[in-house]
């Protein structure tokens, strides 16, 4: 059969082209081997590009906390029952939220909670409870008094939130008016003790316009917030009397106390210092915000939240 230039130049090009693919399949330093009669030739190797299971950018390896995406790097913790959040959302927003925020992103000097490494390998308050209930010596953080169950709820409350991405719960503010101002004002006048120190037309007068609640909250429980409860830019003074070996007394600002020295200045500006085993016999340091330390771990939150409701209404 006679074939036209044309096909016989296509068949060429094939054949031509399919020696060059064979050529590049096959072995450095060698040209490919045909299979030996009767031999079954292997199959070739299959290459993939898969991604590992967990996704780029993911935190793979820390317990399966990888994931595809920014989004699920930070997985979102087991959710509570809604009653155990709303306990821990009241004792977060007493305790924790003036320094970490309303939302656990941060506040005045907290940090961001919710991207702490801590907080996220938490599961119910078991990672959380010894940094609350023993502070973080050389930070601001103290230690508090609460309950293995009290934090607990806190770490409910803490979990409840999206970790990564927008979070709607931002946007809205946190309401903790959520007392009797009635019950407050009678607390205020009578078992609370509050009017031995304080006046709703002295000292208070117009608090609640000069103050938002959740600061009026934090000034009721510290005793202070910013320039102090009621009290001018630095808050109250500490004073203390120091009894002199010889009998006399010098009264004054405390600047310094330790087990071997105590400094003042005194009503002059004159700055003393006296050594405590020598010249010493007694020392009564007078804080003004020693009442509200005191009565912190005794206050009930009924009793907090009352208060805060009445304090608010002082216009």
């Amino acid at each position: 059969m006679r074939l036209s230039k044309g096909f016989t130049a296509v068949v060429f090009v094939l054949t031509a082209g399919a020696a060059a693919l064979i050529a590049a399949q096959a072995p450095p330093g060698g040209a490919a081997q045909a299979p030996a009669p009767g031999a079954t030739q292997a199959p070739a190797p299959t290459v993939t590009t898969e991604e590992p299971e967990g996704g780029r950018g993911g935190r793979g390896g820390r317990g399966g906390r990888g994931g595809g995406g920014f989004a699920n790097a930070y997985p979102q913790h087991a959710q509570a029952p809604p009653e155990k959040i709303a306990a821990g959302k009241v004792l977060y927003d007493i305790n924790c939220s003036f320094c970490h925020g309303a939302d656990a992103r941060g506040g005045e000097g907290g940090p961001n909670l919710l991207h702490s490494e801590l907080v996220m390998d938490d599961q119910n308050g078991e990672l959380i409870a010894p940094v609350v209930q023993d502070g973080r010596p050389g930070t601001t953080m103290p230690p508090f008094k609460l309950t293995t169950d009290q934090i607990s709820d806190i770490a409910a409350f803490i979990h409840s939130f999206r970790v990564a991405g927008y979070d709607l719960s931002r946007d809205v503010p946190t309401n903790i008016v959520v007392g009797n101002a009635q019950e407050g004002e009678a607390f205020f006048n009578g078992a609370g003790k509050c009017t031995d120190c304080h006046s709703v037309t002295g000292d208070l007068a117009g608090i609640g316009r000069r103050m938002d609640a959740k600061m009026l909250q934090n000034a009721l429980v510290s005793g202070r917030v910013g320039g102090g409860f009621g009290a001018p830019e630095g808050g109250p003074t500490t004073t203390v009397t120091v009894t002199l070996t010889d009998g006399k007394t010098v009264e004054g600002k405390l600047d310094h106390l330790d087990d071997f020295l105590v400094s003042l200045t005194d009503a002059n500006g004159n700055r003393l210092t006296y050594d405590r085993n020598r010249d010493v016999k007694s020392v009564a340091v007078h804080n003004p915000l020693q009442y509200h330390i005191d009565m912190l771990p005794k206050w009930t939150d009924d009793e907090i939240h009352n208060l805060t409701a009445y304090l608010v209404t002082l216009k």
